[in-house]
């Protein structure tokens, strides 16, 4: 039987499309539509290894492709959901895995109903016959010809009816809603994004304990994948940043073939996917175990800029409170060690850091790696409208970091330094809980671990 995670809770997803289907019934009732898509080719017949859609799989927890959830708010005030899904086919599971067909499905899910994709056509129809709206993400779908799907179904329906009954003529975007609900992680969610985070924060251990002058960045790469692996995650949560020198300027230096030199600071920004969730770390460290003084000159910069943006982060706070707070620290620090000139309100009125520091401070996290969820009260109707405050529950990323490319007003020994610090930040009551601080992030405790070579 496919598998589902190990502290999977049927409950927490009827609930999910619980919250869903009362919203239904609160914009008049109707029919909700929701794909999750097919596996994509590689070369010839050779598919990518298939991820559900996030959307889907937040309502369901249902991981194979080729799969429907179908959820209907009726007119007296009930409501059901179904599931269809690709049947028992043994010649077919021969070759590519055990499925759980609608029957097992149906319990395991704890569906209302579940049926066979084949049945989608000639059943889905027929739903939407006497409905007034149909529901569905259609600015995030998993199929992209999901609007003109919907017409030929509602197409369908009209010509079964003749004309004589009332069809959906009304289509609502799904996705605001659920990115909403999306923000704030309930108890299911945190616990795999905790145990996500320390995955992760392992295999950034080991990279710091393997690094040697001479190896490969791919090296490090793969000791990242082994670790995440072993750890019980299913894979990388996005492309693994293991970046040497001066690639650590380029913000998105994929891991590649450079060799690390004695004296390079290396930058690995790298998390794992743990049932869904993403982690998503960055650390700094020099190859050979010791900061030279430039380099640990930026990097307490950089660790006190995030220091500034974790004291903000809590209940109450804006979005961007801590992205302004990470700001100041780096402005004055660059102009501590003679980067920038003038004064600090200088700095941040002409934004003269940007060349050493051009991307926000923090993004949300959970499902998408930059996951879904306003950063701005969108619901106003203004042309700026206020940073969103955080609340219990959100999870993001907190990651200043400094770039120091070879530029004539920059004093040469900070030439070619790259410097990221980036840790997962829960907000709770009392404020945020770093849950990636399994691995370390004072200069002093690095250089420590990389002499012992143990974490």
């Amino acid at each position: 039987m496919s598998l589902v995670s190990p502290i999977h809770d049927v409950h927490v997803y009827q609930a999910r499309r619980a919250r869903v289907l009362r919203w239904m019934h609160d914009q008049g009732g109707g029919v909700a539509v929701i794909p999750t898509g097919e596996p994509s080719l590689r070369n010839a017949s050779n598919p990518h290894p298939f991820r559900f859609d996030n959307q889907f799989y937040y309502l369901t927890g249902f991981t194979e492709p080729a799969a429907w959830l179908i959820m209907v708010a009726h007119a007296d005030g009930s409501s059901e959901s179904i599931l269809f899904c690709q049947a028992k086919d043994p010649n077919t599971e021969i070759w590519d895995g055990v499925r759980w067909g609608p029957e097992a499905a149906l319990v395991a899910f704890g569906f209302d109903q579940a049926h066979s994709i084949d049945a989608l056509s000639e059943w889905l129809p027929k739903a939407l016959v006497g409905a007034t709206t149909v529901f569905a993400p259609l600015h995030r779908a998993a199929v992209a010809d999901l609007p003109m799907q919907l017409q030929r179904w509602i197409t369908s329906a009209r010509q079964q009816t003749r004309g004589t009954r009332a069809l959906p003529e009304r289509w609502i975007d799904l996705t605001p809603l659920l990115s909403r609900q999306r923000l704030i992680k309930d108890a299911h969610e945190q616990t795999i994004m905790r145990q996500a985070a320390h995955i992760a924060a392992q295999g950034h251990c080991e990279a710091m304990r393997r690094v040697q002058p001479g190896q490969a960045e791919r090296s490090l790469e793969a000791e990242l994948l082994r670790v995440f692996l072993q750890g019980g995650a299913q894979g990388t949560a996005y492309e693994t940043i293991v970046a040497t020198g001066a690639n650590a300027c380029v913000l998105h230096h994929r891991a590649g073939h450079s060799t690390i030199k004695d004296g390079d600071l290396i930058l690995i920004d790298a998390g794992c996917e743990l049932h869904g969730y993403a982690s998503d770390i960055t650390r700094t460290f020099p190859a050979n175990g010791r900061f030279t003084g430039p380099q640990a000159a930026l990097y307490d910069i950089v660790l006190a800029a995030q220091a500034a943006a974790v004291a903000l982060t809590r209940p109450g706070e804006s979005f961007n409170a801590g992205h302004e707070a990470a700001v100041n620290v780096l402005c004055q620090g660059l102009i501590d060690v003679g980067i920038l000139k003038g004064s600090l309100a200088e700095a941040i009125e002409t934004r003269s850091y940007q060349p050493f520091y051009m991307h926000r401070t923090g993004h949300w996290l959970g499902l998408d790696v930059h996951d879904v969820g306003p950063y701005r009260l969108t619901e106003l109707d203004v042309e700026e409208p206020d940073w969103r405050p955080l609340e219990p529950g959100m999870v993001l990323t907190i990651e200043p970091g400094l770039y120091i490319r070879p530029n004539d007003h920059v004093p040469e020994p900070f030439w070619n330094i790259g410097i990221r610090i980036e840790d997962d930040a829960l907000v709770t009551e009392q404020g945020c809980e770093l849950i990636t601080r399994g691995v370390p992030v004072e200069r002093k405790t690095i250089e420590e671990l990389m002499r012992a070579g143990r974490c």
